[in-house]
């Protein structure tokens, strides 16, 4: 059976999708931009307040389901330009210890929602 997470301190689906669904112990976070949960606006001055901005929309679902940083066993970042890979590197390095940190990819996109530059989707296990 699978459960629906939602929390307004990361930002509502703008599509018909969950913030994240649980399911057999396992979480499923969709992607998160840049949205502002308390605005519903954009965080998009650069890509380091882009990339905080998601990290904590991350964090935000991750705690709302109980979880922490330490469960997540799979990430996906989508980028529109590898350019922004070392900016976005640090600060995702601020959510997980080198130790634990999850399976990774990272890859340019051609397009991202809302025209963001920055999208991270996550899969965390208890």
């Amino acid at each position: 059976m699978k459960k629906i997470i939602c929390t307004p301190k990361a930002p509502a689906p703008i599509g018909p999708y969950s913030q994240a669904v649980e399911s057999n112990n396992t979480l499923y976070v969709s992607g998160q931009i840049a949205i502002n949960p308390e605005t519903g606006l954009l965080d998009n001055e650069d890509i380091t307040s882009e990339t905080v901005r998601v990290i904590n929309n991350l964090r935000a679902i991750l705690t709302e389901a109980g979880y922490v940083p330490e469960e997540v066993v799979k990430c996906s970042i989508f980028l529109s330009d590898m350019a922004h890979f070392e900016t976005v590197n640090e600060i995702y390095a601020t959510l997980f210890n080198e130790k634990t940190a999850p399976a990774r990819e990272t890859v340019a996109v051609l397009g991202l929602p809302k025209n963001v530059n920055v999208e991270v989707s996550l899969i965390a296990q208890k």
